[in-house]
């Protein structure tokens, strides 16, 4: 079955990120995908806190690399949005459709380059005061998620 809303995090590196993320998940009834190389075991503990009891309540999906991931879910019919800071398009600015995917990268750098480059039309960012490096990426997820669930009239 197909999710209503997909979250991916491409090589999370940080545990508590992703054990919050799991947790918007499992309340937003969103998918959660995590491609590529963790920074940390699933059974870290600090990735279990963050999570807390809800992990019985989110759908995740470890995908071996990003192009597997393509593979798996050609953009022809599985809209993506890749949020960074190296765009002025506003994740506001965008239509989310059911079945979207929400694309983040690691916190200390980002979506790589050649994956911002291939799919530059589907570049967003959150506005933020200048010359500071970027937001927390689980307040990140959240901002974009909420905008999604927003357009899709609330949560499916």
């Amino acid at each position: 079955m197909k999710s209503y809303l997909n979250i991916v995090l491409f090589e999370p590196e940080i545990p508590q990120n992703t054990g919050n993320i799991s947790r918007l998940c499992a309340c937003t009834n969103a998918k959660l995908f995590l491609v590529g190389r963790l920074g940390f075991s699933i059974t870290d503990k600090n990735l279990k806190r963050s999570g807390l009891d809800y992990w019985d309540k989110v759908e995740i999906e470890h995908i071996i690399d990003f192009d597997e991931f393509e593979k798996m879910f050609p953009i022809e019919n599985n809209p993506y949005y890749l949020f960074t800071t190296k765009t002025d398009k506003k994740y506001t600015d965008v239509e989310y459709k059911e079945g979207s995917f929400l694309i983040y990268g690691p916190e200390t750098r980002g979506i790589p380059e050649d994956i911002l480059r291939k799919y530059k039309e589907n570049n967003v960012t959150i506005p933020m005061k200048k010359n500071l490096r970027s937001l927390n990426l689980s307040n990140s997820v959240a901002i974009g998620a909420y905008e999604a669930i927003r357009q899709f009239g609330g949560i499916k």
